[in-house]
């Protein structure tokens, strides 16, 4: 279970800390004022647990910073500055918390160069299942994206691609079980209709 996420000079953030509740956690307000780098960081995070991507690497894919350098994710200051961002997670049945962090410098240019801290190890041998949604939508430009993604270079940070791959995986052997169930009937009926996929193509 995630348990909080902390900042420090990182992205829009100067300084916070957010614990969250058990269940369903809703972020408001208003326009750049990080939601989005909260529910990236914390998809990083929980990714790399599945993929055993480097955390330095994963927030540098998935945050796309200017001119390619992890550094101009630290939170801009006149003078030389470090950021770093934390992730804790609980380990209902080992009782326990853990971390992820992440520290880099103004003038870090490489994820390579990055700093991650915690419990590294521990975090990559508990994988946790997670999908972010972007607010683009991806799933016109899915047929295509794919390949062009992984053969040429491209401006997309890696939440588009994680997506599209986790949508095109086809279905799990065997009927529905009750919770995928139920949360399709929930999707279904928000949206008032039903996804199909055919030959790559969403309706």
């Amino acid at each position: 279970m995630m348990q909080k996420i902390r900042f420090d000079h990182f992205t829009a953030f100067k300084d916070l800390e957010i614990n969250f509740s058990p269940g369903i956690n809703i972020f408001i307000g208003k326009n750049a004022t990080g939601k989005t780098h909260i529910l990236k960081a914390i998809y990083a995070a929980c990714d790399i647990s599945k993929s055993q991507k480097s955390f330095g690497e994963k927030i540098y894919r998935v945050f796309l910073p200017s001119s390619e350098q992890i550094g101009r994710l630290v939170k801009r200051a006149p003078k030389s500055t470090q950021g770093s961002v934390k992730v804790y997670r609980h380990l209902i049945d080992k009782n326990t918390t853990i971390y992820i962090g992440l520290t880099i410098s103004n003038h870090t240019k490489s994820p390579d160069n990055a700093i991650t801290q915690g419990n590294v190890k521990t975090w990559l041998e508990n994988p946790l299942e997670s999908v972010y949604i972007p607010v683009k939508d991806m799933m016109a430009n899915a047929p295509k994206f794919r390949s062009l993604y992984n053969y040429r270079e491209i401006h997309f940070a890696e939440v588009f691609a994680d997506i599209i791959d986790r949508a095109f995986l086809g279905p799990l052997r065997g009927a529905p079980d009750a919770t995928r169930k139920g949360l399709l009937e929930i999707l279904q009926r928000s949206m008032e209709g039903k996804v199909v996929s055919k030959k790559e193509e969403f309706f």
